[in-house]
């Protein structure tokens, strides 16, 4: 069952004017050392920091509470399963939201679509609570918490 949806589009050129003008305070501020680590390596970094972004941003809204009530940029990270598929890992209060929305006898499962076609960034997030008889592979590994 479907539990929470959200989607943002963001321009990447704002991403990177922000970028330019606060450097390193905004990206620490923002994302994890993981997300900061494998957008540094891309060659379009600030196309990776952007897509990033809006799957924060699209979180936010499928856990339901934007950035309040406890739900910080870092408390979600973007990484991708062994399988390549990318996803969320969440923790700190976006994590204790998304355990409070997940039914009793529930795994929830982060789906996350991000793509760039510049000047803009999109990401697409669905969370569903799967039964946890019929949990994947992924979720079973800890997919979606941390």
């Amino acid at each position: 069952m479907i539990i929470g949806i959200g989607s943002d589009l963001i321009d990447i050129t704002r991403i990177e004017a922000t970028i330019r003008r606060f450097g390193d305070r905004f990206l620490d501020r923002i994302f994890t050392p993981v997300e900061r680590a494998r957008s540094e390596r891309r060659r379009l970094s600030v196309e990776s920091y952007a897509k990033r972004f809006a799957a924060k941003e699209a979180c936010a809204k499928a856990l339901g509470t934007g950035f309040r009530r406890g739900v910080f940029w870092r408390d979600m990270g973007v990484v991708n399963l062994p399988s390549g598929r990318p996803t969320l890992t969440l923790t700190g209060g976006a994590l204790q939201r998304l355990q409070a929305i997940t039914p009793v006898g529930h795994e929830a499962r982060i789906d996350l679509s991000i793509t760039d076609e510049p000047p803009l960034a999109q990401a697409f997030v669905i969370i569903t609570a799967v039964p946890l008889s019929h949990a994947s592979p992924d979720q079973k590994n800890g997919q979606g918490v941390s």
